[in-house]
């Protein structure tokens, strides 16, 4: 009698349930090195928990940011360099939560891939680590999702997830005022928008991952590209423990400075912004000179050299940039509040491009 055939199996299909339980216990001591007031850095459970009167708040309000790390993943795949594009999944996050006074608790992460290979997503989710713990938030939890058919094989894409706590009192932004004064904080380099224009300008250029970056001849390519996102968390809760001049903050991400900056303005408020009181990164530079990029272009795909913005009071600025300095940052005086009209963000000067 003919033996019947051997079922279908869902490893069969593509995927692979030993993958991700071999995953969990790469990644377990990386989580519990995460582990913070509030939460005990472990994770298999259904659902991740926090304690906030554990953490130390009294009359606490939620901030809640997603975000991804967009196309700058793709150099990560291509270059086979994982180990730092977790790190930018953070920064993109908590650097939301940030500009509105709030404390990154936790954080969830999202990884979905073509085929789970366990070696490259547990260096993924170890850079995912190392950005809470840069951020001072603990990483409760995740998920993990294998799909053939939808992601080619090696592909994979990241999506994060950060829950953040202020005390009422101290929620951003507060009221701004004309003549208040902007001060600039410097990035890490590109960080994570734009990708899409500099993967087109690298292939434009005819370059490899593994060249000699034109721009920085001490490392290749993708290395340089990949420099992480900063994370600007920790001076600046510092900053705003030692000074109530703080009013707001903006993040500089896709839109760059035009379309960031009036986020946190008020109605017939903009800010005039000197070009040429930062010092632009070497990669925007050659970015430019590359792509033959506008300054108009430049500033609203790319942070070219200002990471963060903060909004101090007038009468207050100076006690803000020495807090910003004691808290180990590097501030630079770009502007100031200003009446405005539909132009929300007027530029004098040029990028020293």
């Amino acid at each position: 009698m003919q033996e019947k055939a051997k079922g279908l199996t869902y490893s069969d299909a593509g995927v692979d349930i030993d993958a991700g339980n071999r995953l969990v216990d790469m990644i377990r001591p990386s989580v519990r090195a995460t582990r913070r007031a509030g939460a005990d850095g472990e994770i298999g459970g259904f659902g991740g928990v926090f304690d906030l009167k554990a953490a130390g708040f009294t009359d606490p309000i939620l901030v809640a940011a997603n975000d991804g790390v967009g196309t700058k993943v793709k150099i990560a795949i291509e270059s086979g360099m994982h180990g730092t594009i977790g790190i930018d999944l953070v920064a993109m996050c908590v650097n939301d939560l940030i500009v509105q006074g709030a404390e990154p608790l936790f954080f969830l992460d999202y990884y979905a891939t073509g085929k789970l290979d366990p070696v490259v997503a547990a260096s993924v989710v170890k850079g995912i680590a190392d950005g809470c713990v840069m951020a001072g938030c603990a990483l409760l939890g995740g998920e993990t999702a294998e799909m053939p058919g939808l992601y080619a094989r090696n592909d994979y894409d990241l999506a994060g997830f950060a829950v953040g706590a202020a005390e009422r009192k101290n929620l951003l932004p507060r009221e701004v005022h004309s003549g208040d004064v902007a001060f600039g904080l410097p990035s890490s380099g590109v960080h994570s928008n734009g990708f899409s224009l500099v993967r087109r300008i690298v292939k434009d250029a005819g370059l490899s991952w593994n060249a000699t970056a034109p721009f920085a001849p001490e490392m290749n390519l993708a290395r340089a590209l990949l420099e992480p996102t900063r994370i600007y968390v920790k001076p600046v809760l510092a900053a705003l423990k030692k000074t109530p001049h703080i009013r707001a903050l903006a993040h500089i991400t896709g839109g760059g400075f035009p379309d960031n900056l009036p986020r946190v303005l008020p109605k017939g408020l903009g800010v005039a912004i000197d070009l040429s009181a930062f010092d632009v990164s070497r990669v925007f530079k050659w970015l430019a000179r590359e792509g033959q990029i506008a300054e108009a272009e430049m500033l609203r795909t790319f942070n070219c050299g200002v990471g963060m913005v903060v909004f101090a009071a007038r009468e207050g600025a100076d006690e803000v940039e020495k807090a910003l300095r004691e808290a180990g940052e590097k501030p630079a005086r770009i502007g100031e509040v200003v009446e405005a009209g539909d132009e929300r963000v007027l530029f004098s000067g040029k990028l020293a491009l």
